[in-house]
């Protein structure tokens, strides 16, 4: 039981890991402003979706844990 929350935890972290750093380089193009303004519109809303996508990770982690 002790090695599937290890598991589960370094899965969670890696994971959660990767979505932070594709929001930081989205957050880093936007305000670099290199790109037209549909483009800029397009990664703030899949900022967004990341923002959420990694609250679903932390609640489907927090589950597995607890089960």
């Amino acid at each position: 039981m002790e090695t599937q929350i290890i598991i589960h935890t370094l899965d969670f972290i890696g994971t959660v890991l990767i979505a932070i750093m594709a929001l930081m380089v989205h957050k880093k193009a936007i305000i670099e402003k290199h790109i037209d303004k549909k483009v800029i519109k397009e990664m703030k809303i899949e900022q967004f979706m990341g923002g959420i996508a990694i609250l679903l990770l932390t609640i489907s982690f927090i589950l597995k844990i607890q089960l």
